[in-house]
């Protein structure tokens, strides 16, 4: 059985409408950027600082140039990562304009170590060099998404929280804007005292900058015919922050323990553990969701991680202080779209699929690509030129093939799909791809659906520890920790077959780090205001769409 036997009631037609709204009710903006992460803010600060020489183009753009739909509570309320972030696109973005030093990290990456663990034991092992974190910054991205933010509205960019995009505004072949979702519903869609309505906001161009499993990017591959030749793959990664008696010097990879090598439950992955300053740390989980053992739990596996004798000795004697969990593309240059522009669209981040997993690095990709998706969107609305007409945008994706980010996906390309093989076939291959820089093994190698793998079951669950409240978490205490801001009594905004096999409902439940799911004689019974949007169910069989404006986590270590 696989989860893409049951597939669910989703129909991305039903997200792409023409503009409804009279013109003196919409909300009429020059460029909409949707999505307050690292790409959509990047986004709007690089547009901020090209108006600024151009005064012509920012009067025919209207009273507001640019405006940033972020459908949590504030920028950085749904931002989650390691994080370990490259300053190169950020260098780019603000030279002469702000120095390293003056943006919000925890400091430089100053030592480094990667282990191969068994459940007792931790062999150091070389950094392989993809992993290397020379000149890299310790950061957490939730607040570095707050000062990009700031920097974005002193740059002239309207922020509008609390503010999903629900659905494609497209006309006459392009795309026009987006339709704002609902407030104030009931459970089942009835109009509460509080009710408001949706709006149309039409631009003359869109960027789609929504992250990982992105709704609108999703349903714009759809309409336009985008997608590429492989299908995107993901990872699950749930982390925590905690604030802890000895600070930590450096960064920290594991591998191995507690996943499995052999090939047949294909569980690829590892943890991280990062310095936040002198007094916390930050420590997560990242599993592949091709895995296939329906007792497979990443948030579990992150409780038995933190019993292994070198991660409890970092932990000991401290509190845990935040917890999160976010989806990760996995696919790499050979899972990207055909191409990231339609008439009157760019998408940029994580939402086109720009990550390097080997060196797990996604973040400068996303500034980058944000950067230059202004810079195409600016040269397209000079005088003589039209955003709407076909190719008007193509010069994002020539620019994109021609930078940085586009090198380095290609010289590891291939090296997500080796490990399908399982650890040490997988890691032999990896090493090979890494010496001749991806020319070895040649050709691409093509990627499968997470939910196309077969499923097993195992005795797995048993190993997973008891939670005590203090080393080891249950999975309701940590949605509580991320601050969860969803109205129990809010419409579903996850979208999946209920009556399907106890196996797959079992699996639905194990997977989610928010206990959403729950298995059932009949199926499977869902609780969607647990919901950290983490992304999971759409890798896995289901699909996630955008709920009300302002609900879900409200990170602010992350």
């Amino acid at each position: 059985m696989k989860p893409a036997d049951y597939p669910p009631p989703f129909d991305a037609r039903e997200f792409v409408a023409a503009p409804t709204d009279p013109e003196d009710e919409r909300i009429d903006v020059g460029i909409l950027i949707v999505g307050a992460g690292p790409g959509g803010l990047a986004c709007a600060i690089r547009l901020g600082q090209l108006l600024e020489n151009a005064p012509g183009v920012r009067e025919r753009l209207g009273e507001v140039p640019v405006a940033v739909l972020e459908k949590g509570k504030q920028p950085g309320s749904h931002l989650l990562s390691g994080a370990v972030v490259n300053p190169r696109a950020l260098r780019r973005l603000f030279k002469g304009r702000k120095r390293v030093d003056e943006m919000p990290f925890y400091g430089p990456v100053e030592h480094e170590s990667v282990y191969f663990l068994t459940s007792r034991r931790a062999l150091r092992i070389p950094t392989p060099p993809t992993m290397k974190n020379d000149g890299n910054y310790v950061a957490s991205l939730s607040q570095l998404g707050r000062w990009l933010a700031e920097q974005a509205e002193e740059g002239g960019a309207m922020i509008l929280p609390e503010t999903s995009a629900l659905k494609l505004l497209a006309a006459d072949g392009r795309v026009r804007g987006v339709r704002t979702g609902d407030k104030g519903r009931g459970r089942d869609g009835e109009q509460l005292g509080n009710f408001e309505p949706g709006v149309d906001v039409v631009a003359r161009v869109t960027v789609l900058a929504e992250g990982t499993q992105g709704h609108l990017t999703g349903v714009a591959l759809n309409r336009f015919g985008l997608a590429g030749e492989n299908p995107q793959v993901w990872a699950l990664g749930v982390k925590e922050v905690w604030k802890v008696a000895r600070p930590l010097d450096g960064v920290i990879h594991t591998m191995g323990w507690p996943l499995r090598a052999a090939s047949k439950y294909r569980e690829f992955g590892g943890s991280f553990i990062y310095p936040m300053g002198k007094d916390m740390v930050t420590l997560g989980m990242v599993v592949g969701l091709d895995y296939r053992d329906v007792e497979l739990s990443v948030h579990d596996l992150l409780q038995e991680l933190k019993t292994h004798p070198l991660v409890r000795k970092l932990l000991d004697g401290g509190e845990r202080v935040a917890w999160g969990a976010k989806t990760i593309p996995e696919g790499g240059l050979l899972s990207l779209p055909q191409q990231l522009h339609a008439p009157g669209l760019l998408i940029c981040g994580d939402g086109a699929g720009l990550v390097n997993v080997p060196a797990l690095k996604g973040i400068h990709y996303a500034i980058e690509s944000g950067s230059l998706a202004a810079e195409a969107a600016f040269a397209a609305l000079q005088r003589g030129q039209t955003p709407s007409t076909p190719g008007a945008l193509a010069v994002y994706d020539e620019a994109l093939r021609q930078s940085f980010v586009w090198k380095d996906l290609k010289e590891v390309r291939n090296m997500r799909q080796a490990f399908g093989r399982g650890f040490w076939l997988g890691g032999a291959l990896a090493g090979a791809m890494t010496a001749t820089k991806g020319h070895f093994p040649p050709g691409d190698t093509r990627t499968e659906r997470d939910s196309e793998q077969e499923l097993l079951r195992t005795d797995r669950a048993q190993s997973y520890p008891a939670s005590d409240g203090k080393l080891t978490f249950d999975k309701l205490s940590s949605v509580f920790a991320s601050g969860n801001k969803t109205r129990d009594d809010q419409p579903n905004h996850i979208v999946i077959r209920r009556d399907v096999p106890t196996e797959l409902a079992r699996m639905w439940e194990r997977m989610c780090p928010a206990q959403v799911y729950e298995a059932t004689a009949d199926g499977v019974d869902v609780t969607p205001s647990n919901c950290v949007q983490c992304g999971a169910i759409t890798a896995k069989g289901g699909r996630l769409t955008p709920p009300e404006g302002g609900s879900g986590p409200e990170y602010t270590l992350t």
